[in-house]
């Protein structure tokens, strides 16, 4: 049995083929479909308890890798074990992950920080005392943004402010700390869409100091003892910040109670023992996978 959506459409492929704007129109009307099938599909799957969701197709050490693996992963598969569920994962760009979840094409993004204006996006867990804002007992994880310099440089961070930057700060694109960074009032580069593309940046002195993920950061310098001995991590970390399960505003509403389930699911699970003592190993070196 065809779906509804398209039959409409075959009813008006029919009436307005040999117009001279049937092509334009049809053309528009194709992604148009596109888009509310992948609409219905997803809303079907998670009937069924399966979910769906994005992740960025970028290694953000030790919680998620371009395959598919790492921490978040992990911690979201024993969430899926204690409810029953299953969750498929999809690799994309950041925006285009946020952008599929305003749609209601995904259940879900992980690995997001809060933003206000990402709300619009998708939910966060609100907080039980302020519903404006997101609760961090239920965050995936807590990350730090740590601030690097290059060796010999006299560029620093004193816990509060900069000192001696002659050029801009660096941060990766999209990343919420570039609005922290720019509200503060330091000029920002943030053109670069990688730590490692940072950190490039940070060696060719376009850059005085960036502003990265202590995971991604740790790994990178593990991987590289080359770049170890060209560039500093600062003993004072720029902020800490939990990351969190987005959930589709249209999951939200249709299923408000497997929401919080999931959320506070995610909370039960980092706090066992031996989940903190795993996330303890992956962020002083030992391999997370």
């Amino acid at each position: 049995m065809l779906h509804p959506t398209l039959n409409i459409f075959l009813n008006l492929h029919r009436r307005l083929m040999g117009r001279p704007s049937a092509l334009l129109l049809f053309g528009s009307l194709r992604r148009w479909l596109a888009w509310m099938l992948l609409a219905a599909v997803s809303a079907t799957a998670a009937e069924k308890g399966e979910l769906t969701f994005c992740y960025e197709s970028e290694n953000i050490r030790p919680w998620q890798y371009r395959d598919g693996t790492g921490l978040n992963f992990d911690l979201l598969d024993r969430v899926a074990a204690r409810l029953g569920l299953h969750f498929r994962y999809q690799a994309a760009p950041w925006k285009r992950c946020l952008l599929d979840l305003k749609g209601n094409m995904v259940s879900g993004v992980l690995d997001a920080s809060f933003k206000t204006e990402r709300q619009e996006n998708g939910s966060y867990p609100q907080h039980p005392a302020n519903p404006d804002v997101a609760d961090p007992a239920r965050a995936l994880h807590v990350e730090r943004y740590v601030v690097v310099r290059r060796q010999g440089s006299t560029a620093d961070w004193n816990g509060k402010s900069f000192e001696r930057l002659a050029n801009p700060a660096g941060a990766p694109l999209g990343y919420s700390v570039v609005d922290d960074l720019k509200h503060a009032g330091i000029t920002v580069d943030d053109g670069a869409p990688t730590t490692f593309d940072v950190l490039q940046k940070l060696l060719r002195g376009r850059i005085d100091v960036a502003i990265l993920l202590q995971g991604e950061v740790a790994a990178l310098l593990a991987d590289d003892p080359a770049l170890a001995g060209k560039v500093e991590v600062l003993p004072r970390a720029y902020a800490e910040k939990p990351y969190y399960l987005m959930l589709s505003h249209r999951f939200t509403r249709e299923d408000p109670e497997l929401a919080r389930r999931i959320w506070s699911a995610i909370a039960l699970e980092r706090a066992t023992p031996d989940w903190q003592v795993r996330e303890r190993r992956a962020l002083t070196g030992s391999s997370a996978r």
